[in-house]
């Protein structure tokens, strides 16, 4: 089992840091914000945390919590103009915002190192830290849907006009999913640089940008176990079809097809949904074998016809 665990180390440390790239992902959706801002932020995290690192001489750990403040802040200052975009805008502009750090990340060669990346970072986030950055932010994002923030979000994911009749701010829950999805993007970042002892501007292009958003479509995006699912799915699968290495995009393509066609609700979702008809059936079972109240099995009177009967032999 240990060697098991060293030999694929590194691919459960990939599936862990892509989690928490799908969990940003997935706190947008949720509310209904079509961002495709994940790439950009995780980008300005891992940057951001890996030069304070080896060019200011920062701490891993007070290096990490300055990645994730940046793409935090990033968030929190695209926020208030995008809570007012909606659908299809939204998207050019999150896009635009990944294509903006992108051409940062490679043409100022001064501060980044350009296509050549930075080198030398310290492997601080192991698969413990990892897995426990995950654990918490999944309880986290579990308890946050638990609540008004949670609740409110999906009242806005399904219906806009509905949320703004009961009182819902769309534009403030709005704004609180993109300053959430950049913290964890940001986050991840910054994990994904101190676990892979360097960067490069490629790895948070445009494929990462489609991966995180397939891994949410794939897994489900009303609960958080489909971003994890997702995540795992699509991370492992690289590794599932070595063999075949020319065709793992065509794979993947047809895989995402089956799913949207066959489980529109993704993975994680309709596993969970038929697992809880399953138990909504087997508590109204018993509901349903029971006697009537107020019948004559409930309240010890004889049968109508043995009463009958009774009284014509009397």
């Amino acid at each position: 089992m240990m060697n098991f665990f060293y030999t694929y180390q590194s691919l459960f440390d990939h599936i862990l840091v892509y989690a928490l790239l799908a969990m940003s992902q997935y706190v947008v959706l949720r509310a209904g914000v079509f961002s495709l801002g994940t790439a950009g932020f995780a980008a300005l995290g891992a940057y951001g945390c890996a030069l304070l690192i080896t060019k200011a001489g920062w701490p891993p750990f007070a290096a990490i919590v300055a990645g994730t403040m940046l793409g935090a802040l990033a968030s929190a200052l695209l926020a208030f103009p995008l809570s007012r975009l909606r659908g299809v805008f939204q998207a050019v502009a999150t896009l635009a915002l990944v294509q903006i750090v992108l051409s940062a990340t490679q043409n100022w060669v001064s501060v980044t190192n350009g296509a050549l990346g930075v080198n030398g970072i310290p492997k601080v986030a192991g698969t413990g830290v990892l897995l426990s950055v995950v654990v918490i932010v999944v309880l986290l994002l579990v308890a946050m849907g638990r609540y008004s923030v949670g609740r409110a979000m999906d009242v806005i994911r399904e219906d806009e006009t509905v949320a703004v009749s009961l009182g819902i701010s769309v534009p403030y829950y709005h704004r609180i999913a993109f300053i959430l999805s950049g913290l964890l993007a940001g986050l991840g970042g910054a994990l994904q640089a101190t676990s892979s002892y360097a960067i490069t501007p490629g790895e948070f292009g445009f494929g990462m940008l489609v991966a995180t958003l397939a891994m949410v479509v794939l897994g489900g995006r009303t609960s958080v176990w489909g971003a994890l699912v997702g995540a795992a799915i699509l991370t492992t699968l690289p590794e599932l079809f070595r063999v075949f290495a020319d065709y793992r995009n065509v794979v993947q393509g047809i895989l995402l097809m089956l799913v949207i066609v066959y489980l529109p609700r993704g993975v994680a979702d309709t596993v969970i949904a038929m697992l809880r008809d399953r138990r909504l059936r087997r508590r109204a079972a018993p509901l349903s074998a029971a006697p009537v109240v107020g019948g004559p099995a409930s309240t010890g009177a004889p049968p109508v016809n043995a009463s009958i009967d009774a009284g014509v032999h009397a």
